[in-house]
């Protein structure tokens, strides 16, 4: 697995988290919006795993929704407070390590 990959494994539940607590999503729809903000995954299937740990842990509500006439339903997902309560100190952790992180890379020291 590539370091891109790796570093993607580590964040992918906040940025999910993230992507849900905007608005209730299905899951190739949060694929295309990863991408579209700059997270190419490697794969897609990487999100299903992830959603349905997150959901075991109460951090999201997977729901069904009717196609409209074309196909079968489609699962969405929706923050829980759990979830929106943990994607809050996600958050500051990130903003903390991200700020230590360019430090680092930048060989400042402050």
């Amino acid at each position: 697995m590539d370091h891109r990959s790796q570093l993607l494994k580590g964040v992918l539940d906040m940025c999910l988290l993230a992507i849900i607590e905007e608005e209730p999503s299905y899951g190739y729809e949060m694929a295309d919006k990863l991408a579209t903000r700059g997270l190419q995954l490697t794969s897609e299937g990487s999100i299903y795993p992830t959603l349905s740990r997150m959901q075991r842990n109460s951090l999201i509500e997977g729901f069904f929704v009717e196609a409209d006439g074309s196909g079968p339903p489609r699962k969405y997902y929706r923050i829980a407070p759990e979830g929106r309560k943990r994607l809050k100190e996600w958050k500051e952790e990130w903003s903390g390590l991200r700020d230590g992180v360019d430090q680092v890379l930048k060989g400042a020291i402050t």
